[in-house]
């Protein structure tokens, strides 16, 4: 079975694609952690972490990318661009943020979101 946070991070591929990024790494793991997606938009690189909830119990998706995990996902990106030495990009990091009330999930894409 397919966990619900799976099928965000698919779902949050697909959105990308359509919106002309090319897609460059799922699920990039280093000793540090993982990045869930790691794509190209023209000529910025950009580093997503994809969140996804069945509801807002305990708040928006978007509100568990914590400063600490801000901070984790600076340093996985370091470790990504220092073992990608040609690859000399502007850099962003995104975040989306997934709801599905049981049919259907919501989308809400932070560009440039810290």
């Amino acid at each position: 079975m397919v966990s619900l946070g799976n099928k965000g991070e698919k779902l949050a591929c697909r959105y990308l694609r359509r919106k002309g990024y090319k897609i460059l790494e799922n699920n990039y793991r280093c000793k540090i952690g993982e990045i869930d997606i790691i794509a190209r938009k023209d000529e910025c690189m950009v580093f997503v972490e994809v969140k996804t909830r069945s509801n807002k119990e305990f708040g928006e998706p978007f509100e568990a990318v914590t400063s600490y995990k801000q901070k984790r996902l600076r340093r996985l990106a370091e470790s990504y661009i220092a073992s990608k030495p040609k690859n000399k990009l502007n850099c962003r990091f995104d975040v989306i943020s997934l709801l599905f009330n049981g049919e259907k999930f919501t989308i809400y894409h932070i560009e440039n979101a810290f």
